[in-house]
């Protein structure tokens, strides 16, 4: 079957047609996470003809994913397959005709910036703040478009980010709520993974199809369970002094005192997580977020919260500085520690 016949009903579809398809099969993107989000935005770029894809994901396949990562297998999960590599496999069944590159790697800033070259888009699959915000500077000082989105319990939120034209990630903080929990303290239903990728891949869809004209350039929030949805404009998000993409930036998120820092505290089984800027949680609303959880006794004081998670015990300050016992293993403790405080 040739690609033509693959690709006719979206070909048909007048504003994209077949210069726009030709277009999608030059394009090259990037895809931090293959977790639920870069998962369902991968699956449907191979789909739509997308040429040439790159997965970038630090963690493995497990059974809690199979609920809403919908490239996933239980075989994958009993391998504990590295999820880079799974989605790889699956996507070359999908489609052969495209190329699929996998990394099993943590994406730091040494990594991010060996996998951005000849990228036509960035697509936000992560995690935690920490990497979309050094994905926004290196977005901004590469002039490479990108995706942001994020969904926790029945709720999404999704921006497409144009350097130069929209405001950056760095600028709507504090602007709007971007919310804190993450899927493992409060939730997911798998159709709010949808719905946010579904506004990712067509966004993308129109910029690499050559239609710039036809993007969203408000930011989209919404809660399914609760049939909210509210397009926000956020043009006045804009700061000329923004550090990431105003007149005199100075890319903050690229620099080594901003990035997260981890460190393997001696002759100790714990590693211990700084955010690369101090945080302020409130602990009692913490302590109460994690009870929640019933995997462990969760103890606080005015100074710290602790609770179990396995066989992990982690302690978190109100800085935001973390402990993670039961492992020497910084990748893992950065993926338990995100876990809970994405």
């Amino acid at each position: 079957m040739s690609d033509r016949d693959r690709y006719s009903r979206q070909e048909r579809f007048t504003p994209l047609g077949p210069e726009g398809q030709r277009k999608l099969g030059e394009s090259h993107v990037l895809i931090i996470g293959a977790g639920a989000l870069g998962t369902s935005i991968a699956e449907t770029l191979a789909r739509a003809g997308v040429g040439r894809l790159t997965i970038a994901d630090r963690d493995y396949v497990e059974w809690s994913n199979l609920q809403r990562q919908q490239l996933f297998s239980e075989e994958d999960a009993s391998k504990r397959l590295p999820k880079a590599i799974a989605a790889e496999r699956r996507l070359r069944a999908i489609n052969s005709s495209i190329r699929i590159d996998a990394h099993v790697m943590d994406v730091k800033l040494e990594e991010l910036q060996t996998l951005v070259d000849g990228v036509d888009l960035i697509m936000d699959g992560t995690d935690n703040f920490d990497t979309r915000l050094l994905i926004n500077d290196l977005s901004q000082k590469y002039n490479i478009p990108w995706i942001y989105g994020g969904c926790v319990g029945s709720y999404g939120i999704t921006f497409t980010i144009l350097p130069g034209q929209t405001p950056c990630l760095n600028c709507l903080l504090g602007t709007v709520p971007l919310g804190g929990d993450t899927c493992d303290t409060a939730g997911i239903i798998p159709q709010a993974v949808q719905l946010v990728t579904a506004h990712q891949t067509t966004e993308a869809m129109k910029l690499l199809s050559g239609h710039p004209e036809a993007l969203r350039d408000k930011l989209h929030t919404f809660d399914l369970w609760r049939n909210e949805s509210m397009f926000m404009g956020v043009k006045h998000a804009k700061k000329e002094g923004c550090l990431s993409c105003g007149t005199q930036r100075t890319y903050p998120y690229l620099s080594v005192s901003n990035l997260e820092k981890t460190d393997v505290l001696c002759g100790r089984d714990t590693v211990q997580i700084r955010p690369g800027k101090k945080q302020s949680l409130d602990l009692k609303e913490t302590a109460e977020r994690l009870e929640k959880l019933a995997e462990g006794q969760v103890e606080s004081n005015p100074f710290l919260v602790s609770f179990s998670v396995g066989q992990y015990r982690l302690v978190v300050f109100a800085d935001g500085r973390a402990l993670i016992h039961g492992t020497k293993n910084i990748t893992e403790a950065r993926t338990i520690y995100h876990r809970y405080f994405g």
